[in-house]
């Protein structure tokens, strides 16, 4: 029987890596990738090693990180950059094997048990795959090597991160010896407060977990956390002992069950005239990516969130429609009614709509009243303007409103400047 041989290759502070290949004058010095550096906010979302010496961390705030290194060099987020990058990773991947799946922007599976003869063992096919994507992107890359995804994530993440050589082999014959001594905090899916919850059950080791009956395991984790925690429990303790069945499948994140899009506010919007023009922005957006897919939805939802994320208020409620649709208008008017049917009028911070229960839009039902066809028209037609010159290359009217948010946003991928 063949034994797989799964890679886990993870690029070292991607984004603070990708801006420092794009300025060599910044190699030697401490760099971080951050919210806003004129408006001196936002949160840290990339440091390079340099930076990380003086504490710096992902996450905390641009004040705290200039707080512990003055001197630090701050560059604004370019997210079409790095997705460029990693695109690009993934082509030099996949020369070495077709069987590449991106687990995030920075961190792709590879399965190589078919290339093993072509370039040689795992550890020579990842220090080839380390120098190439080097010399074209200027991306150290670590790599865990398996014969699991699982263990290869964790091969990844607890060892070759850590290593001068980037590069770290966990058989499955040395998880009871290299693994299970690992603390809890350690394995994949385990955050803090989950670690809180095993040191109340006197599990602090990985190994722990794999050795208690899975019975015992569930048995322990229904006291702590209730008795919907057996798929949880299963999930720890296959984790713990290196179960893992899935392959390596390339393109497993492209079916598609749903499109929506939120978004986080400038500032607490209780108007409902205000909300309003944010509910078709969300709602023209939603449907755009829809329409550019090949998908209709018959359910719609739309939700909200406070400011105090202390005590959060806010919903997210949905609705079926009679008819499949892609149409602006259409989801905006249901998202708009449902969102009055549930707001308590308290001031929102975030707000998103989601289109679900998904169809091609190849056949579709004809309807008596209404004239749906012009109106796909007419959203065709705007859809192929922006395509081709720019997302506010057309805009309706209330997007020049002070509330509005398209302008801001299209300068932005995911929130973050391109």
């Amino acid at each position: 029987m063949v034994v797989p041989v799964i890679m886990l290759a993870d690029c070292q502070s991607f984004y603070a890596s990708v801006e420092k290949a794009a300025h060599p004058e910044y190699r030697d010095k401490p760099l971080i990738v951050a919210g806003d550096p004129a408006r001196r906010s936002g949160i840290v979302l990339a440091a390079c090693p340099i930076a990380k010496k003086f504490g710096i961390t992902t996450a905390e705030t641009l004040g705290e990180a200039l707080g512990k290194c003055p001197d630090v060099v701050v560059i604004r987020p370019h997210m079409q950059t790095y997705i460029d990058v990693s695109l690009m990773i993934t082509e030099i991947f996949e020369s070495f094997t077709d069987l590449v799946e991106p687990f995030s922007i920075d961190e792709q599976f590879l399965d190589v048990t078919g290339s093993l003869s072509y370039f040689g063992s795992p550890e020579e096919i990842a220090r080839r795959i380390q120098i190439k994507v080097m010399m074209y992107t200027g991306v150290w890359i670590r790599i865990g090597i398996s014969s699991t995804k699982i263990l290869a994530k964790m091969a990844t993440d607890i060892w070759a991160k850590k290593s001068e050589t980037g590069i770290f082999t966990l058989p499955k014959s040395e998880v009871e010896s290299l693994l299970w001594p690992q603390p809890v905090n350690k394995m994949f899916g385990v955050g803090s407060r989950m670690t809180a919850h095993f040191n109340r059950m006197g599990i602090t080791a990985i190994g722990d977990i794999a050795r208690l009956p899975l019975a015992e395991l569930k048995r322990k984790m229904r006291i702590v956390m209730g008795k919907n925690s057996d798929i949880q429990a299963e999930l720890y303790w296959q984790t713990a002992n290196g179960i893992d069945s899935s392959a390596v499948t390339p393109g497993t994140h492209d079916v598609q069950q749903a499109i929506g899009h939120q978004m986080t506010l400038p500032r607490d919007y209780s108007r409902k005239e205000d909300i309003e023009v944010i509910l078709l922005e969300l709602s023209e957006e939603v449907c755009r990516r829809c329409r550019a897919k090949g998908y209709m939805g018959s359910v719609i939802s739309v939700g909200c969130q406070g400011a105090d994320f202390d005590r959060p208020t806010g919903f997210y409620r949905q609705v079926t429609v009679a008819d499949p649709t892609n149409i602006t208008n259409e989801v905006f008017e249901t998202a708009r009614k449902l969102f009055y049917a549930h707001w308590d009028e308290m001031p929102v911070r975030k707000l998103g709509v989601v289109v679900s229960k998904l169809t091609r839009d190849t056949q579709y039902q004809l309807t008596l009243f209404g004239n749906r066809e012009k109106a796909r028209r007419l959203e065709r037609a705007t859809d192929q303007i922006k395509y081709r010159y720019g997302g506010t290359a057309i805009l309706r009217a209330s997007s020049l409103l002070g509330a509005a948010q398209a302008l801001e946003r299209s300068a932005k991928i995911g929130g973050h400047y391109k």
